[in-house]
């Protein structure tokens, strides 16, 4: 069983399956086989199911009010224990959760590994920390293969969130670098995610995944630039950006950048995934 197969990665994830003779059997609030919103309902799965990859999730958005934080909760955790609900008397053999780097809650860092500490506070990276707990309790309980892949910017066709903003921006020639976009992300291919989720039914543990390259934001800016035949992106210099900073700090929370917003941009935050590569064979693409 699939949930959120008609999401950006769920997509990826069901033509994988479905490819390597899987027989798939989807759960959304949409376009699925069983029709079901998790937030608020446990579901009546009647098929026998051995193995579930739970993609459904809330993200893509920065809460303003206490309200949309509770999506979050609503979502990630309620959902996910209702699906768990549902779940109970399966004889399941494996569970794959797919979780977010946000678990960290790091602004910067390099080569992160799996062993740091969980230590998100926004709603987003909050409510993915309770869902790997409940989910490594219910797989332990019984006694099942649980893989929780805590993922960083995904690339692909159409990507959602910051990826697409970046996209969408570029085509219309608003995109503009800050400084020199020498800061390294960790972005890891949809395709590549996909692949991997049949090895993980024979397989337990937690586990970032990246391209293994971490590129540049400039590098990334370049790499689309060239593929969609635009002309390189506008430049804006590092003291133009923090004069601008400044002047978002005095505006408050309606500016488009702030200081705290244009550190976040330029610092470097990476992910190791050394122990994908040794556990799981993980050969990514850059």
């Amino acid at each position: 069983m699939l949930t959120g197969a008609s999401g950006f990665l769920g997509s990826y994830i069901k033509n994988e399956l479905v490819n390597r003779n899987y027989d798939v059997l989807t759960l959304g609030r949409k376009h699925a086989d069983i029709i079901a919103d998790l937030d608020h309902t446990v579901p009546t799965i009647i098929k026998s199911i051995e193995y579930v990859v739970h993609a459904a999730g809330k993200a893509h958005m920065v809460p303003k009010t206490e309200a949309e934080a509770k999506m979050f909760f609503d979502t990630n955790i309620q959902g996910t224990k209702n699906l768990l609900k549902s779940l109970e008397h399966h004889p399941l053999k494996a569970f794959v959760f797919i979780s977010s780097v946000a678990v960290y809650g790091a602004a910067s860092g390099v080569l992160i590994e799996e062993s740091a500490p969980l230590a998100a506070t926004d709603p987003y990276g909050k409510s993915k920390i309770d869902a790997e707990i409940l989910i490594k309790e219910f797989c332990n309980k019984k006694q099942i293969h649980c893989s929780i892949l805590r993922l960083p910017l995904i690339a692909g066709k159409n990507p959602p969130g910051n990826l697409g903003a970046m996209i969408k921006a570029i085509k219309k020639g608003w995109y503009m670098e800050i400084g020199n976009a020498n800061n390294k992300k960790s972005v890891v291919m949809a395709s590549d995610v996909a692949a991997l989720i049949p090895n993980l039914f024979e397989h337990s543990g937690c586990f970032n995944l990246s391209d293994g390259v971490n590129p540049t934001f400039g590098e990334i800016a370049k790499a689309i630039t060239t593929h969609l035949g635009k002309k390189n992106t506008k430049r804006i210099p590092q003291f133009i950006a923090v004069a601008m900073a400044k002047c978002g700090d005095l505006l408050g929370k309606k500016a488009p950048i702030n200081s705290h917003k244009l550190k976040k941009i330029q610092s470097e935050l990476t992910f190791s995934d050394a122990l994908a590569k040794s556990k799981l064979a993980w050969k990514p693409r850059s």
